[in-house]
């Protein structure tokens, strides 16, 4: 009876949580009012050179994304002056929630609810207003030759978790992560392939019309990669050589 009981339980929680999710992704992919997304920085590594910098963030080590979802935006004939509007939340002196590599489908459900809960408390117990996405931007020390976990976009509770080094050389890279996990809290899919991270055609290719099609000079958001060629890509420098592809913009609703 007790264990019937618990799944119930979880059962009501995960159908609340579900219906709040769905009706703040409908709500959030219409373009009528600017999106509130804040990033929260946590020292990931509890190294000096991470503590150091991320006391220096301010809401205008951001603004570039704010700009590339700006213009993106308009290119799709979106009349929303702002479509988002970045904000710096306080430091976290927590880490996330983790899941292992492989895990079960039940698990993967049970750590997205923990980590729903997770991200709720953390953005309760700060000042200000509520946002409509909320981005864990963990930072590790800048040069370190070590790679970093995977960044993720949940678009259940739409959170993102972004793995990013410390460092003002690394600040325009580790925008184009964000604005990256930002949009699959939004609904996008990723358009490279898994193994390789080459771009896939032509979802993932910023101009797949050009010829020749290779050297791209831009990268597709969700793709992530200038291709080259058909076995060489580079990373973009900045959201300057960044675009949002047409299925993208449809998966997020900018268009039809």
């Amino acid at each position: 009876m007790f264990k019937a009981a618990r799944i119930t339980v979880l059962s009501l929680i995960l159908i609340v949580v579900g219906l709040n999710s769905w009706l703040s992704n409908a709500r959030t992919t219409d373009w009528h009012e600017s999106l509130w997304v804040t990033v929260y920085p946590i020292n990931a590594d509890g190294s000096d050179v991470a503590d150091a910098y991320l006391k220096k963030l301010t809401p205008n080590s951001f603004v570039d994304i704010e700009k590339f979802i700006a213009r993106e935006s308009a290119r799709y004939g979106q009349a929303i002056e702002r479509p988002v509007s970045m904000h710096l939340g306080q430091v976290v002196a927590e880490q996330p929630p983790t899941i292992a590599p492989g895990a079960s489908v039940p698990t993967i459900m049970w750590w997205s609810l923990k980590l729903r809960l997770w991200a709720s408390r953390i953005v309760g117990s700060q000042d200000g207003p509520q946002p409509d996405i909320k981005i864990f931007l963990r930072l590790h020390q800048g040069d370190g030759d070590q790679l970093l976990d995977n960044s993720m976009g949940l678009r259940k509770g739409m959170i993102g978790i972004v793995n990013a080094r410390a460092g003002r050389n690394h600040q325009r890279s580790n925008n184009i992560v964000i604005a990256h996990e930002l949009l699959h809290t939004l609904g996008a899919s990723d358009k490279y392939e898994p193994g390789s991270g080459q771009p896939l055609f032509p979802d993932g290719i910023a101009d797949p019309s050009r010829e020749p099609l290779y050297p791209q000079v831009q990268s597709e958001i969700m793709a992530g990669r200038i291709p080259i060629d058909d076995f060489t890509i580079k990373n973009p420098t900045s959201l300057n050589q960044v675009i949002i592809g047409p299925k993208t913009a449809r998966e997020i609703r900018l268009i039809d």
